[in-house]
C-alpha cells in the first residue's frame, strides 16, 4: 500500500470510530423481504423516508400481493404510490421490475439471490431497467445481509467532502471505492451513520461545519471553512 492509500485508510478508520462514538452502532432491524425491499427502494428515489413508507403502505393495502400489482392498470399503481412523488415515473419502473422478475424466474421472488455469487447477484439486479448500483446494493445488504456498500446522495456527498474518496469520483464508482476502504462488517453501520451525518450536519447546501465533530479530518472544511472565524 502506497503512502496516499495508507493515509486514506488511516483517515477512514478514524472517521469510522468517531461516527460510532457520536451516533452509536445502528441496531440491525428486521428488513423487508427482497422484492418488498426492491419496490421500497424504487419508491425512495428523490423523496424522504416518511413519504416512501406512506406510498409503500398504500401499495400493500390496495393490492393483495405483487402478482396483483403486476396485473393492475398502471394508473392504479400511480395513485397508490403518489405520496412518494414522481409516481408517473416510479409506477412503470415497479411494474417493469416485477414483470422482468416473473419472466426470468417464473415467480415474483428474489430469494435465489441469497445463493448467487455476489457479483452475479449485483449484475442480475442492475439488469432490471431502473435498478442502478445503489438500489441493487440496498437490496443485497438489507434483505440478504450480503457485503455490499450502498452509496446514496448523502453517503456520496459526505465521503467526498471528508476526502474518503476523490472529489471527482462518481456515485456509481464510489460503491466499490468505499467497499474497498471499509471492512465488510462495517458496511451497515458506516452506511447508516454517514446518512445520518449527511442529514443532520453535513447537509447539501449549508453544512454545519461549526458543529461537526469530524472537521479536523475533513478536506472540505480545510479547503473552504478554516478562514471563516
Amino acid at each position: 500500500m502506497g503512502k496516499q492509500e495508507q493515509e486514506r485508510q488511516d483517515k477512514y478508520e478514524t472517521i469510522y470510530r468517531l461516527l460510532l462514538e457520536q451516533y452509536g452502532q445502528p441496531e440491525w432491524r428486521p428488513h423487508l423481504p427482497p422484492v418488498d425491499e426492491l419496490v421500497s427502494t424504487i419508491l425512495s428515489q428523490n423523496t424522504n423516508d416518511t413519504n416512501r413508507d406512506r406510498a409503500f403502505e398504500r401499495l400493500q393495502k390496495r393490492f393483495s400481493d405483487w402478482e396483483a400489482v403486476l396485473a393492475a392498470p398502471e394508473d392504479e399503481i400511480v395513485e397508490a404510490i403518489r405520496p412518494a412523488g414522481l409516481a408517473n415515473q416510479k409506477a412503470p419502473r415497479i411494474h417493469g421490475a416485477l414483470e422482468q422478475i416473473l419472466e426470468e424466474r417464473g415467480e415474483i421472488s428474489l430469494d435465489f439471490l441469497a445463493e448467487m455469487p455476489l457479483n452475479e447477484a449485483r449484475e442480475w439486479l442492475t439488469d432490471i431497467k431502473g435498478v442502478g448500483p445503489k438500489t441493487a446494493a440496498i437490496v443485497l445488504l438489507f434483505a440478504f445481509n450480503r457485503p455490499v456498500f450502498p452509496v446514496d446522495t448523502h453517503v456520496h456527498r459526505v465521503s467526498r467532502r471528508l476526502g474518503l474518496i476523490a472529489d471527482s469520483l462518481s456515485a456509481e464508482k464510489a460503491h466499490q471505492a468505499l467497499a474497498d476502504l471499509a471492512e465488510p462488517d462495517h458496511y451497515y453501520s458506516l452506511h447508516l451513520n454517514l446518512i445520518r451525518h449527511g442529514r443532520e450536519i453535513c447537509t447539501a447546501r449549508k453544512p454545519k461545519c461549526e458543529r461537526c465533530f469530524l472537521s479536523a479530518h475533513c478536506r472540505y472544511y480545510r479547503e473552504n471553512r478554516t478562514g471563516d472565524a
